[in-house]
């Protein structure tokens, strides 16, 4: 099973809302011990063994944009079906700390999403993160790559905590469970 986090490489976008997928995979790396940091695929790879399944993380280091081209080269050579395959990212459309799964569908103006798609078909699953919307179209990217608020740490550190406690679920593949147990954890 493959677990990409979407974001952009750098520290100077480490703490932006577009990178809130890197922050899952670092804590789920972190947290359940997966092995040390490799560069390849364009991107950095993190092997582990969880509930006797083989999970691989994934951080494309081709930007956001291109992120299609390093997951597909993955995925091919360890032939990870899409069904097995879940992106963790952002959406705009989505109040701050709501989660939402999805398998399949459109990409939302998420560029990220449209790279996915054109590499790899769109049925993968997708643990879509929201940050909310700053009310102006114009203002989106600006919001995207700025970084996340200190007011905004009083949902992200407990949303991110429920998502590694709850991680089981998401290998198992019971998101039904998932996306019932982790917002029961932050009201």
């Amino acid at each position: 099973m493959l677990f990409v986090g979407l974001g952009n490489p750098g520290e100077q976008y480490h703490n932006n809302r577009h990178n809130i997928g890197f922050m899952v995979v670092d804590a789920l790396a972190q947290t359940h011990k997966f092995s040390v940091p490799k560069t390849k695929f364009k991107g950095i790879v993190q092997e582990g063994t969880f509930q006797g399944k083989k999970v691989y993380l994934f951080k494309p280091l081709s930007y956001m944009n291109l992120s299609g081209t390093a997951v597909s080269e993955l995925a091919n050579f360890y032939k990870i079906p899409l069904h097995e395959i879940v992106v963790i990212h952002d959406d705009l459309d989505l109040d701050p700390g709501k989660i939402r799964m999805k398998q399949g569908g459109g990409h939302g103006g998420h560029n990220g999403l449209k790279s996915l798609d054109a590499h790899l078909g769109n049925d993968y699953w997708r643990l879509r993160i929201g940050i909310g919307h700053p009310g102006v179209r114009d203002f989106v990217s600006p919001y995207v790559l700025s970084d996340f608020s200190k007011a905004d740490y009083m949902w992200l550190k407990p949303l991110i905590e429920a998502i590694v406690d709850e991680f089981g679920l998401l290998v198992e593949g019971n998101f039904s469970k998932f996306m019932s147990l982790v917002p029961q954890r932050l009201k």
